[in-house]
């Protein structure tokens, strides 16, 4: 057992996030992409769905029963909504499972039914769940057997503000994240306003003040600064298939300065492996973390207003999404947290 490699299974392998887990998956040194599943491509090749794909990865989709009895984790790449079932049926079965969508995410009931308009099905089920941000809840993360795979600005922005609040450098009233989005993060069914002519010279906001990612961030934040964080959440799309750049804004406390705020950053994530705080004059930039799972950070002061200004930029497919489901897989399993993950992003 102990070389032997754990046999991964991917539901809703068809879509983005999806397909992002089989191109991660099928470099793994300790894990075998052994089944996969769609609905819409049932029958079909993924390598027909996605040529890049051709003879790297030929998988046939089959059914989500299939995927569950032949593998060891299940990641569920799915709308939110339908994971919760499948979770059961892992959970029966003895095997892990990690969702990439919303079900397990929210810890309170009411909110998820606020934001999502569902029920949680199986209460002592979601009583299970941790949630994968592994920078942050790392411990609780491993061994675990049921995980809730944070999404893309859930992760982002956490990570930009969650050490400055933590260190009691910055208000925690009046944060503002203004975020803007690859169009990847929409999924792959085309709607009218991710339609190449609707979206190309164009750049707009979206959901304004009403994103179901909102009580999500507020969760994490104030989970990690030990108060009740709000926040306002002002999502855009950009006209790019990949990246999330959150630019967040933060009043800081009466003698707060850019050194010991680049202080309790370098304290917050010293030794992580994909947190990367760039150098002071330095900006985060999507370009920089394509098909990565880094996070580059910058940190910024307006000396004027007392503002910090951080800005995280992470690809939405990997980091937010893909990548950081497979760094869960690693702590659950015991495996290095970096296994399958340690390309670093093309310089053009």
């Amino acid at each position: 057992m102990e070389n032997k490699k754990i046999k991964a299974g991917v539901v809703g392998a068809t879509g983005y996030a999806g397909a992002e887990l089989c191109r991660i998956l099928c470099g793994h040194p300790g894990a075998e992409l052994t089944a996969i599943s769609s609905v819409s491509f049932e029958g079909q090749k993924l390598s027909d769905v996605y040529p890049a794909y051709f003879k790297m990865c030929d998988l046939v989709c089959e059914t989500q029963e299939a995927v569950v009895e032949r593998c060891d984790v299940i990641f569920a790449a799915l709308p939110h909504g339908l994971s919760q079932e499948l979770a059961a049926q892992c959970q029966t079965a003895g095997k892990a499972f990690i969702d990439l969508g919303a079900d397990f995410r929210l810890e309170d009931e009411d909110v998820y039914r606020e934001w999502y308009a569902g029920e949680f099905l199986d209460k002592g089920l979601h009583q299970k769940a941790v949630y994968g941000l592994p920078e942050f809840f790392r411990e609780q993360i491993r061994g675990k057997r049921l995980i809730a795979n944070p999404g893309c600005y859930t992760t982002a922005v956490p990570l930009a503000l969650a050490p400055a609040l933590e260190a009691g450098l910055a208000d925690t009233q009046g944060i503002v994240a203004d975020c803007k989005s690859g169009v990847t993060g929409a999924g792959r069914k085309t709607t009218q306003n991710t339609h190449y002519p609707e979206l190309n010279e164009g750049f707009t906001a979206y959901k304004v003040a009403a994103h179901r990612h909102t009580p999500e961030m507020e969760q994490t934040l104030s989970r990690l600064s030990g108060t009740d964080i709000r926040l306002t959440f002002v999502p855009h799309l950009l006209p790019v298939n990949r990246g999330i750049l959150a630019t967040c804004y933060a009043r800081l406390k009466p003698g707060a300065t850019l050194a010991q705020l680049r202080e309790a950053y370098r304290s917050r994530y010293d030794g992580e492996f994909f947190v990367r705080l760039l150098p002071e004059g330095r900006v985060a930039d999507i370009r920089n973390v394509r098909y990565s799972n880094f996070c580059d950070l910058s940190l910024h002061v307006d000396e004027r207003t007392g503002t910090l200004v951080a800005v995280s930029a992470i690809d939405n497919m990997v980091k937010g999404a893909a990548g950081q489901a497979v760094q869960n897989m690693n702590l659950a399993f015991g495996l290095d947290e970096a296994a399958g993950l340690k390309l670093f992003p093309p310089a053009f």
